[in-house]
């Protein structure tokens, strides 16, 4: 039985104490720069570049965004990691961002208040979801430019496909998570079977 919350960072740490391409050292995401598409949790992207390449080591948890126009921008976790192997994919996908942009003090940062804001304001980070994956998920994009080359429609369907899985996210699973949240905020561990959990 999935708990109400896993505490994702000893699995983190012991991977970059063990793991020759990961490293602690990469987290040098700054939270004051931080993608406002990041759900709450202890994982969050600041200024990045992956590349647009991050999904393919954790196409479960990082999404792209569109900042810089019509093409990829930077990236954000949409998705935190819930058990050790969804663990090793976001530090694998966080290794590839050349800026180091990533970090993982977010529960440091994070609060039982602030947390709720971002679930209050929820609908504003789904209706951008909803409409980049119907403009990513399209065929034919002329307003692109360059970025309308055939070759690169694969690269932008996948990124629509992120999209829509943090859609389903934000419908189905992410409110639990967050209220599980909420009580390691609090508390500073992980609930036990049967605890009550704070409401968002």
């Amino acid at each position: 039985m999935q708990p109400a919350y896993w505490d994702p960072m000893p699995t983190a740490r012991r991977l970059t104490e063990s793991t020759s391409h990961l490293r602690a050292s990469m987290f040098k995401g700054v939270w004051e720069e931080r993608n406002w598409r990041n759900v709450p949790g202890p994982f969050y992207a600041g200024e990045t570049d992956s590349m647009a390449i991050g999904r393919l080591d954790a196409p479960d948890h990082i999404c792209y965004d569109d900042d810089h126009g019509g093409g990829f921008g930077g990236v954000f976790v949409f998705r935190q990691p819930t058990d050790e192997g969804q663990v090793f994919d976001v530090l694998c996908g966080a290794s590839l961002d050349l800026y180091e942009g990533y970090h993982w003090d977010g529960d440091d940062r994070w609060t039982v208040e602030s947390v709720r804001d971002w679930w209050a304001d929820r609908g504003r980070v789904r209706e951008w979801a909803v409409a980049i994956a119907a403009d990513w998920g399209a065929d034919t994009h002329p307003h692109w430019g360059y970025n309308n080359d055939p070759q690169f429609l694969g690269h932008y369907h996948d990124a629509a496909q992120g999209h829509r899985d943090f859609i389903a996210h934000i419908d189905n699973g992410l409110e639990a998570y967050l209220r599980g949240y909420l009580f390691w905020l609090d508390q500073r561990r992980e609930p036990r079977p049967g605890e009550a959990l704070p409401r968002l």
